[in-house]
């Protein structure tokens, strides 16, 4: 029997299920249930191939959104919010912890002097970019497994699940 082909914990879940509420269709359960436990996997692999360049995967995200940004690698902490996702204070936190570690630096705004951008040092290059190739690196490992024709369809049908905040439908 194929590895596709036997019964995964998922498949286990659905069944105990099915007996515990046999009216109700638990089809979702098939995709969203496989899904999650894909997205814990692929955390564990981000958060291991950070640490590879000494980064928590929360660096890695603030130091990302700054390194896909036009050089200098800078933005406000207003930008680095929309694009992180996360709110004020944590950001200002995250940006305290970056400023100490010498990943970024706070620089006054030219035009407005009582607003800060937060432009990326030659340390926080380094780093990111190697969290980002090792990281590419082990993600490329694990997608080796599956066939590239179901990788290509994969994407295309995660994409509406994304939701419209990340560019999926709006339903």
């Amino acid at each position: 029997m194929a590895p596709a082909d036997r019964d995964d914990e998922v498949d286990l879940l659905i069944d105990a299920w099915s007996q515990r509420l046999p009216g109700v269709d638990l089809t979702p359960l098939d995709v969203m249930s496989r899904l999650r436990r894909a997205a814990l996997r692929l955390d564990r692999l981000r958060a291991s191939a950070f640490a590879t360049a000494g980064l928590a995967s929360w660096e890695f995200d603030v130091l990302a959104a700054l390194r896909r940004s036009d050089p200098p690698h800078q933005l406000s902490p207003a930008q680095l919010i929309e694009r992180t996702m996360i709110t004020s204070a944590a950001m200002s936190n995250r940006l305290a912890n970056l400023v100490a570690r010498g990943f970024v630096q706070r620089k006054r705004n030219p035009s407005d002097g009582r607003s800060v951008y937060v432009r990326l040092t030659d340390a926080g290059l380094a780093s990111v970019d190697a969290a980002m190739v090792e990281l590419v690196r082990r993600e490329a490992e694990v997608l080796a497994e599956s066939d590239p024709a179901d990788v290509a369809a994969l994407t295309r049908a995660l994409r509406p699940l994304m939701g419209p905040e990340h560019g999926g439908p709006t339903g």
